[in-house]
């Protein structure tokens, strides 16, 4: 578990922009948070806006320069160090008092929290010289949150010089993404999503911050986000045997959450919580035994003592009562809140017009779509600008997006270099061919609209930082995407970091009037409307493989439900009428299920 005087939950990474100057905002009361670094022409364009706010020199970095990327993170990442400890040092020294950044460091802490205790013995003195003496212990325990990076280890490029020849490996995107931030003043963790990149994780090896010093020091931390305990195994392992020891598994539910959706074989959040539980020490114990081989072979210090291995989570959390019972039955050391953040302009950066929209969205605004050119289902929001964008381009016979940036370019379908699905020069192809294909009317609408669905989200999820802050989008690219997840539909006001943040520990409720199953619940609920899709899309082409992964898929729900209908007796944080109305919800998803049937021919086959 967490130590006592620090917060339990930290702000996950929201796109490019929603947190990429979140610790600005944050770190000084002692939140962690994580900025997304794959973007380097935003970060340098944020790293523009910042120095001019702080008053610090700003020398560009040119995109002529061959590591112009991993140079522009490295100097971002260190401004964002230099203004946080700047903001530290002002909130340790200034005075006590209502309105003071140190007052509101100590009041959004935990209640248990034994340095909020202390503060609020502190408030109840008299002046004298027992309360200057406490004011002291108190500045003396003010910790600013970490500032965490993450790379989706998918979105590592190849790129190219000038001529059109390609460049070495370690310029690939993520890999000088990850150079960016290894070669940066933070002492921190860069957080890897989207399941194993072996050519990254071995770069990791070229940075002496990623392996322990003499004392079992590590500067730079990794953490695995996943989806569950075999991914966190097995990538964990990889990791190890290369010395290089995972300080987090950062579990994600794999349908409710924000952003890219990578989705279980049907296992649920709890029934993963279960096993990570159950697992933990002896995942913990043999991580450490091939982490030190490794390290010892390559000459490092091995750990003399089991480094610290944290297990959190994140995904639908929407109460302080699950945030509690997520904490204190499974035992993790954590939980994210991230989705609900976007309506906190105190700790995110949403621009004005898609801030409103947010605020007054419908639970039908928020979806699972196919906008990602990632080919991964993508959690999206049917009111945002860049959503009326695409469909007005399309109305116009002109659909798909100028690809500019190329983040997301990996398909070689029609070319031999590679371009992004979302782009206009993909689609104008692929529409062209899907018009010698001479299918159905029906069958050519549903592949029209499959293809022309995908969004450009390098573009997209990066206009609202330029757009809050007075910055003119490159090529007056201002539409926004912005990929909440369903979790939000039950939050439907803009709300201070305060009110936030005494919502998650229980001191205030910011939740809308909507009837809101538990998070589990809900996480089912995305889950069987999945498998329906899955069903009906595959009918047509349902390979014996395919129907096989249906079944199993339907198995592994049923168990998930009976885990629950088990559980539920442990719940005990909950009112009665939240449980009675659990096991309703449960009864009437378990008979969704049952109803679903994978065509028994192909099972057999």
């Amino acid at each position: 578990m967490m130590p006592p005087d620090l917060h339990t939950f930290h702000i996950p990474v929201m796109g490019l922009a929603f947190t990429i100057d979140t610790p600005l905002k944050v770190a000084r009361f002692g939140i962690s948070s994580v900025v997304s670094i794959v973007e380097d022409n935003l970060v340098e364009q944020m790293r523009a806006f910042h120095c001019a706010q702080a008053g610090d020199a700003y020398v560009p970095i040119p995109t002529d320069d061959i590591d112009h990327r991993a140079k522009r993170i490295t100097a971002y990442l260190n401004l964002l160090s230099r203004i946080v400890k700047r903001q530290v040092e002002r909130l340790r020294a200034g005075a006590f008092g209502a309105g003071a950044d140190i007052d509101a460091y100590f009041a959004l802490l935990p209640s248990f929290s034994s340095a909020r205790r202390l503060f609020e013995r502190m408030r109840g003195l008299g002046e004298g010289d027992e309360k200057a003496a406490l004011q002291e212990e108190l500045r003396g325990r003010v910790v600013a949150g970490a500032i965490d990076v993450n790379i989706m280890t998918k979105c590592d490029r190849t790129n190219y010089d000038p001529s059109g020849e390609p460049l070495p490996g370690e310029y690939a995107d993520a890999r000088a993404a990850l150079r960016g931030f290894a070669l940066s003043d933070l002492s921190s963790s860069v957080v890897f999503s989207a399941g194993l990149n072996p050519r990254l994780y071995t770069y990791c090896e070229s940075f002496g911050e990623f392996f322990p010093d003499e004392h079992g020091h590590l500067r730079k931390k990794i953490t695995l986000k996943v989806s569950d305990y075999r991914s966190a195994a097995v990538q964990g392992k990889v990791l190890a045997k290369k010395g290089l020891w995972v300080s987090e598994f950062r579990i994600e539910s794999g349908l409710n959450c924000g952003g890219h959706a990578f989705a279980t074989d049907g296992v649920l959040l709890g029934p993963i919580l279960e096993e990570f539980k159950a697992k933990k020490a002896d995942l913990a114990a043999e991580l450490l035994g091939l982490c030190n081989g490794a390290l010892a072979q390559k000459g490092y210090a091995a750990f003399s003592r089991a480094p610290s291995l944290k297990i959190t989570v994140q995904g639908g959390i929407g109460t302080a009562s699950e945030n509690e019972f997520l904490m204190e039955h499974y035992q993790v050391d954590g939980t994210g809140w991230g989705s609900p953040f976007l309506l906190v302009p105190e700790a995110t950066t949403v621009d004005e017009d898609t801030l409103r929209l947010l605020a007054s969205a419908k639970q039908g605004d928020y979806c699972l779509s196919g906008a990602s050119p990632l080919g991964v289902p993508f959690n999206n929001f049917r009111r945002s600008s860049s959503d009326a964008q695409r469909k007005q381009r399309i109305a116009k016979g002109r659909p798909g997006s100028p690809c500019h940036k190329k983040f997301l370019a990996f398909n070689t379908e029609f070319t031999a270099e590679p371009i992004c699905t979302a782009s206009r020069q993909y689609q104008h192809l692929k529409l062209r061919q899907l018009e010698e294909r001479q299918l159905s009317p029906e069958a050519l609408a549903q592949e029209f609209d499959r293809i022309t669905a995908k969004e450009c989200l390098c573009e997209g999820l990066a206009a609202p930082a330029l757009l809050k802050n007075g910055i003119e989008p490159p090529h007056r690219l201002s539409a926004v995407s912005i990929c909440p997840g369903p979790n939000l539909a039950y939050f439907s006001r803009v709300c201070s970091l305060r009110e936030m943040v005494d919502h998650i520990y229980g001191r205030a409720n910011v939740l809308n009037a909507l009837r809101r199953p538990h998070m589990f619940v809900n996480e089912l609920a995305l889950y069987v409307d999945h498998l329906k899709r899955e069903i009906d899309q595959g009918l047509d082409e349902l390979t014996v493989k395919h129907a096989r992964s249906l079944q199993t898929f339907k198995t592994n729900l049923l168990d998930g439900i009976a885990y629950y209908r088990d559980l539920i007796p442990f719940i005990t944080n909950e009112a009665a009428a939240q449980l009675a109305g659990m096991r309703e919800d449960l009864r009437g998803l378990e008979r969704s299920v049952l109803d679903l049937g994978v065509p028994e021919a192909a099972v057999a086959g």
